[in-house]
């Protein structure tokens, strides 16, 4: 690092502590000796271990000019102010803003949100921040791309419905992308669930119960989740040599899996449903008992999720669990790895579990 980038990481640090100070009533003088309620600067650092800020500069950066006996002495000094690098001079420093994009769709749906929260807790625990852009209605994530860009994220996660957008969009070079559940891509990271075994634990469960076959509400045309799901739900039924029904279809809503449900509901050949998602199963569940059939009695269902309140639903969901908080955090793991180390691009698959609880039961005779 040059010196006139040393003294501007220097100015930009001690302009922020000063910041700091003023809004504590502080006086900038006695920052360095204060034990609470201020921002100690890479200057605080460099008078306690009585070395310059360029040294301390060198500490940060992992640099071998520096002595073990010097670096040593800096990182005590560090440790003991309780040194935290203020993100732009580290993105001063480093190049890096420590900061990571998320591209959704939308958040409305509860694996999006669910996402949302993994992803940042996970970002979090290794110290970027995380920046959201969704798309809405408008699907124009080129768009979503360059807004990125001019807010100099080191890289972005792209969650469920987006990724098909990410895969025909041709995403600029220079930001780096992890997909949470796509087929395989050579230009991404690529973090997903094992959806497919998911839907045929969860159809293996119902026709062992009995049932002749089941009837499935699907996730809407371009999921990735959706079209893996429904594929595991055809195969265990044509390796079953059951009927395979026509898939009604929703948009991952307990609205459209109500509008499904009272179609469903009509007809009383109907004994087994599965819906690609807990809040269509929440809405077939509704749209059943307004039809008077009872659940498991007459028609067993089941989900897949494993949100939060599916043990609360009436009656408790059986459904196929998908570890959230494991593919949030294998998702920004994959991403920072590429970041820091230009770790390669890879494929990785988070198996999915069925959750058998009240929803089901044997075919009614």
């Amino acid at each position: 690092m040059v010196d006139r980038d040393i003294a501007a990481l220097l100015r930009l640090e001690q302009e922020h502590a000063a910041r700091e100070d003023a809004a504590a009533g502080q006086d900038p003088v006695v920052r360095s000796q204060s034990a609470a309620g201020h921002r100690v600067s890479m200057a605080d650092v460099a008078a306690r271990a009585g070395v310059s800020g360029q040294t301390v500069s060198r500490v940060l950066n992992g640099s071998p000019r520096v002595d073990p006996g010097t670096r040593a002495r800096v990182e005590a000094a560090m440790a003991e102010l309780g040194y935290r690098p203020h993100r732009a001079a580290r993105a001063l420093r480093t190049g890096r803003t420590q900061t990571i994009g998320l591209v959704a769709a939308t958040l409305a749906t509860v694996g999006n949100s669910r996402m949302l929260q993994a992803v940042a807790d996970a970002a979090a625990t290794r110290g970027y921040a995380v920046t959201v852009v969704t798309l809405g209605g408008s699907g124009d994530i080129a768009g979503a791309f360059a807004r990125l860009r001019e807010q100099g994220v080191d890289g972005a996660i792209v969650l469920n419905e987006a990724t098909d957008l990410a895969r025909q969009a041709a995403p600029p070079p220079e930001l780096r992308l992890v997909v949470v559940d796509s087929p395989v891509d050579p230009r991404f990271g690529i973090v997903q669930v094992d959806h497919a075994a998911g839907a045929r634990a969860a159809v293996a469960h119902l026709l062992a119960l009995g049932h002749r076959t089941v009837h499935h509400v699907a996730g809407p045309v371009g999921s990735f989740a959706a079209a893996e799901r429904e594929r595991g739900w055809r195969e265990v039924l044509g390796q079953a040599g059951a009927a395979v029904p026509e898939p009604q279809r929703g948009d991952w809503s307990a609205a459209s899996g109500h509008a499904a449900g009272l179609r469903l509901a009509t007809d009383t050949d109907v004994t087994a449903v599965f819906a690609a998602n807990d809040q269509m199963a929440l809405g077939v569940l509704r749209a059943l008992a307004e039809a008077g059939r009872d659940v498991p009695g007459a028609v067993s269902v089941v989900g897949f999720d494993d949100v939060t309140d599916a043990a609360d639903y009436r009656p408790p969901l059986t459904t196929v669990r998908q570890d959230f908080d494991a593919l949030g955090a294998r998702a920004v793991a994959l991403l920072v790895a590429g970041i820091e180390s230009g770790t390669a691009v890879a494929a990785e698959t988070i198996p999915a579990e069925l959750v058998v609880r009240a929803s089901t039961g044997p075919a009614p005779r």
